[in-house]
């Protein structure tokens, strides 16, 4: 009786190759998804859930703040708070082009009569003491002391770099703001033009800014455009020349990058 020789089945081997390349790919398949789904979920916590919940905190101290000072609407004063004495401006302006306008500062006669006002208590760090308001935006953000990230722009806040004037004080009364996520207050600033309204309203007292120059474009090291006569010192062209009473706006640009800087500067309504 013949043996039998084992059959071979030419293929089957190419086939489990087959299926277990498949298999691979298939796994490679469902790892990516699921790393796109957790980033896009990153995404929108990031880009629209922080933004709701620090938009909607700011608000909630905005009408907090309201209440304390006793009413819906602080009353107009003109009258300016005192220069708020403290450290040396920051060196890193975490909001700071082309100039827009030709806005100049108070004259020398409204700078004596605020320098000669008394000082007072500075606000306490990191706490919201003041309302900043732009009609051309539709924003009402509160303001606080300080440009920490967790403690203060995170929150939606407006944050007064340390050192800088108090509000219609002489000097340069200096903001910074995030410009994407986290209620992103100033993500439109370099809407404004020349002429355009900025209210600041302290307990009852109302100081109105116009903006008067925007630089549209400079680096993180720029410390002249928050110092007491804002000007660039990368672009020595933008900036005031003359001491007065100066409110400035800083922001990230471009959009979802901290690349540059932009920056707004106003003067105070005499």
């Amino acid at each position: 009786m013949r043996d039998r020789v084992p059959v071979v089945v030419q293929g089957s081997g190419r086939r489990a190759r087959r299926a277990g390349f498949a298999g691979v790919l298939w796994a490679a398949a469902e790892l990516t998804v699921t790393v796109g789904v957790v980033v896009l979920l990153l995404v929108v916590h990031q880009g629209w859930w922080t933004n709701r919940q620090a938009a909607a905190s700011a608000q909630d101290q905005v009408h907090a703040l309201e209440r304390e000072w006793g009413a819906a609407e602080p009353a107009k004063a003109p009258e300016p708070a005192p220069v708020v004495s403290g450290a040396a401006p920051a060196t890193d302006p975490a909001g700071v082009g082309d100039g827009v306008g030709a806005g100049s500062g108070a004259g020398s006669g409204a700078a004596a009569s605020r320098s000669a006002r008394p000082a007072v208590e500075p606000p306490g760090r990191d706490r919201a003491y003041a309302v900043l308001r732009i009609p051309r935006l539709g924003l009402v953000v509160p303001v606080a002391q300080g440009t920490d990230k967790r403690t203060v722009l995170d929150k939606g806040y407006v944050g007064q770099y340390p050192g800088t004037a108090a509000p219609g004080a002489e000097g340069n009364f200096a903001l910074a703001g995030h410009r994407n996520t986290h209620g992103e207050p100033f993500r439109y600033i370099n809407r404004l033009r020349a002429g355009d309204e900025l209210i600041v309203d302290v307990r009852g007292r109302r100081h109105v800014y116009v903006v008067g120059r925007i630089l549209n474009e400079t680096t993180e090291r720029d410390t002249g455009v928050i110092a007491p006569v804002p000007r660039s010192l990368v672009k020595p062209d933008y900036g005031y020349r003359e001491p007065g009473a100066y409110i400035t706006l800083t922001t990230c640009t471009p959009e979802y990058s901290s690349k540059y800087r932009l920056v707004v500067w106003g003067s105070l309504r005499s």
